[in-house]
Parts: C-alpha cells; sequence; structure tokens
C-alpha cells in the first residue's frame, strides 16, 4: 500500500499568534494535532458553524420534545437529558 497523500494547507497568522507559537519546535505537528482536537469537539449538527438549517431545526424540535437542555451541577456545563431515562430512573426510586 502507497503513502497517504500529503497536501500543503496553510493560513494566515497575527503577531500574536506567532509569538505564541515562538517557542514550539514542530508548529506543523502542533498544528496538525490542534485541527485534529477541534475536529473531535464539533457539534455534530452544525458542524462548528454555529447555525442550524431550516431542516435541521425541524429535526431538533422533534428532538427536543424528549431531551432538555440542563446545567452539570459539578462542571457547570450544558449536557443533553433524555426525558425518557429521566422518567426510568425516577421510577426506579
Amino acid at each position: 500500500m502507497g503513502k497517504l497523500k500529503q497536501e500543503m494547507i496553510s493560513f494566515k497568522a497575527d503577531e500574536s499568534l506567532l509569538e505564541a507559537m515562538k517557542g514550539i519546535a514542530n508548529r506543523s505537528e502542533f498544528i496538525r494535532s490542534a485541527v485534529l482536537t477541534a475536529l473531535g469537539s464539533l457539534c455534530p449538527l452544525c458542524r462548528g458553524t454555529g447555525i442550524l438549517t431550516p431542516q435541521q431545526q425541524k429535526h431538533w424540535t422533534l428532538f427536543a420534545e424528549d431531551h432538555a437542555v440542563e446545567e452539570c451541577s459539578d462542571c457547570h456545563e450544558a449536557y443533553l437529558v433524555c426525558a425518557q431515562h429521566r422518567r426510568r430512573k425516577v421510577h426506579r426510586s
């Protein structure tokens, strides 16, 4: 099996970013790792745009009928809670 084809990607960086990256020995590897990490954290619906299309909004509205966004009492981050799961948990108590 042959090597994977690599492609050069470039981007503009302001002075503060250049200064912050000065001491990094392998900036290319650092940037690749940062991009891969960021891609792993994208919203699965909007894929990082922050905006849902009208069709995605319809799907979200249906999903939200049985789900809620709540705040974690420990870390204070938002997370999804399934109403069905909450009902089962209450009935077990």
